[in-house]
């Protein structure tokens, strides 16, 4: 049940703003006349101040020129009834109560704070009539607060009342246009008529031509209707009022990069080259780079945005990070440190890639130090799982297996993921049966798990446990539907394991069809049409597969199906070359002992 937040007692404001009176000092006695005495519906006054020492008072400062404004409202015991009604119900999820209450009060007295606090309920309750009657209570009694009329042309905008919103919004526009029109859209929200919306936005612009900010508004409305060349357009308008704006440039990228992320790159680019200082525009240009894989390119802009944005740790992390994916480990150690000593708002995360970092640097201590430093969040699991594959290839098993055993995750993922994490090391350390017990045992507590499903058919492949395996497997189908691994595991056992080859093809056939570019699902493919004796086509799949990821398993059962057609020259070579990279690999070795003995 929802509760609303508690708010500064209404009644205490009402009560002090009715006893304060200009001219009273701090140490003057101050006679009120008790509750029974006043007459019903008066404010609560103060004793009178001779003249001579009220003239000797300076003038009240803004705030208590805003306070003695207010209305002095008498807190009579129906009006403090009400609010402790509005506000105990509000406490206790009675949000109608509360809502009907605090409008009922400010329709009763006309008070700023009361009818703000009435629109603030109101919108909590969803309640659009009421907040939308409680604002117009607001901008009545407080006409020049630029947050009322703010308040209630949101709530007519919402509501389609364009003509009546428009009046208001150019009231605003005059105080201050430029960030009246920065602002505009988030003021008009989702509106139900994006037309009428753009229409209104271009009628309020009209009076503006010369602005920037009244063409960047116009760009908004016109791509929330789906009009992007009309938002384009009025973004080059924006451009040549103010060459090398940001807000618009940043806006033209946006829309670019929705239909076509090298248009985007390409814009971005450009302004650019025309505006080298733009420092937001080389951020957002950093980051789509990122996404488009291109990294040397992404890691050249970070790097040059760390002497823009100076111990701003967003940037050196992205920087470090791209140094890291490239390999430059020197650099990302630098770049990672640094981010430490800027205050980033996610340290355990800096910690887990520092971590990363050292291992990749051949110093698993300095490792260890970083991923123990990973306390809780995202990466607390993965920190524990890797200080644990450490410990283990220190030859400290034991105390792996009693990390990972001890550690507690912060909710039913980071638990699955430390049972696999478990096994995994047992798998490492080929005690497959020991790992097939744990994930027993972990499906206990998560019996609907797909990822610990799929984890012990793996293991129980290992152990000769077909019967296991397909079950798994098979409930993993109806977890996860889509899930093209599972489908491909499944497929490639029934075609390597048995002579169900018709059913392999058919599961193998599903997962090519929700993943056309997997290469290992392409390799399952390939090894279950060299099964059935379709040499060609198997040949066709595994050298499409090779060529995506040169895998040993996959030069494993090419090389087969090479071997097989007499094409034996060309098998060897290909096993031997894969042999030099991945010496230990089994399945490698066996097709080897078996073909070539």
């Amino acid at each position: 049940m929802a509760h609303l937040k508690p708010l500064l007692p209404y009644a205490a404001l009402l009560f002090a703003a009715a006893c304060s009176q200009p001219g009273v000092k701090a140490s003057q006695p101050v006679a009120v006349e008790s509750q029974a005495q006043q007459p019903a519906g008066t404010a609560v006054e103060a004793v009178a101040v001779p003249e001579a020492e009220a003239t000797a008072v300076p003038e009240p400062d803004a705030a208590a020129q805003a306070l003695a404004a207010l209305p002095k409202q008498a807190l009579t015991p129906e009006i403090l009834f009400k609010f402790l009604v509005a506000e105990v119900a509000g406490q206790r999820g009675a949000i109608g109560v509360a809502q009907s209450t605090y409008l009922d009060l400010a329709r009763q007295t006309q008070d700023p704070r009361i009818a703000r606090r009435a629109v603030e309920v109101s919108m909590f309750a969803r309640d659009q009539a009421g907040a939308l009657e409680a604002a117009r209570l607001w901008t009545a009694a407080e006409p020049d607060s630029v947050r009322a009329q703010q308040t209630l042309a949101a709530l007519l905008l919402s509501e389609g009342s364009y003509s009546e919103a428009e009046p208001i919004l150019r009231t605003l526009l005059q105080a201050d246009s430029a960030n009246a029109f920065l602002h505009l859209s988030a003021l008009m929200g989702k509106p139900r008529d994006t037309r009428a919306a753009l229409d209104l936005v271009e009628r309020l612009a009209a009076d503006h031509p010369t602005l920037p900010e009244a063409h960047f508004a116009i760009a908004q409305a016109a791509a929330s209707a789906g009009r992007v060349e009309t938002a384009l357009a009025a973004l080059k308008q924006a451009d040549d009022l103010r060459p090398g704006w940001e807000p618009g440039a940043l806006l033209h990228a946006e829309l670019l990069a929705k239909t076509s992320r090298p248009d985007a790159l390409a814009f971005m680019r450009d302004f650019l080259a025309r505006h080298p200082g733009a420092r937001e525009v080389r951020l957002a240009y950093a980051r789509t780079l990122v996404s488009a894989n291109q990294f040397s390119e992404a890691r050249a802009e970070f790097t040059r945005l760390t002497a823009d944005f100076p111990r701003n740790a967003e940037v050196s992390f992205a920087a470090g990070l791209l140094s890291l994916q490239m390999g430059d480990v020197d650099v990302a150690r630098d770049l990672l440190t640094q981010t430490l000593e800027y205050s980033p708002r996610d340290p355990d995360m800096v910690h887990y890639y520092l971590g990363q970092v050292a291992e990749k640097m051949k110093q698993p201590e300095v490792a260890a130090t970083h991923y123990v430093e990973v306390k809780t969040g995202n990466y607390l699991v993965p920190a524990r799982a890797r200080q644990a594959a450490l410990l283990a290839h220190a030859g400290r098993a034991d105390e792996a297996r009693a990390l990972l055993a001890f550690t507690q995750g912060e909710n039913d993922a980071q638990n699955v993921r430390l049972i696999q994490a478990q096994a995994e090391l047992l798998r490492d350390s080929k005690a497959h049966a020991e790992a097939f017990e744990v994930l027993s045992e972990g499906l206990k507590r998560f019996p609907d798990s797909a990822d610990l499903l799929y984890d012990r058919a793996m293991v129980a492949e290992k152990l000769d446990k077909l019967d296991t395996l397909e079950a798994d497997l098979r409930r993993v189908i109806v977890l996860r539907p889509d899930n093209a691994q599972a489908y491909n595991a499944l497929g490639y056992t029934l075609a390597d394991r048995t002579d169900r080859l018709a059913e392999a093809i058919t599961l193998l056939d599903k997962a090519l069809a929700l993943a056309p570019e997997d290469p290992f699902i392409l390799d399952s493919v390939g090894w279950a049409e060299f099964r059935a004796g379709n040499l060609a086509r198997a040949q066709e799949y595994l050298e499409r597969a090779y060529k995506v990821r040169p895998d040993p398993e996959i030069a494993a059962h090419l090389g087969e199906v090479l071997w097989t057609r007499g094409l034996r020259e060309e098998a060897g070579e290909l096993w031997q070359s894969s042999l030099q990279a991945h010496p230990q690999n089994e399945l490698l070795l066996e097709t080897l002992r078996r073909l070539k003995p």
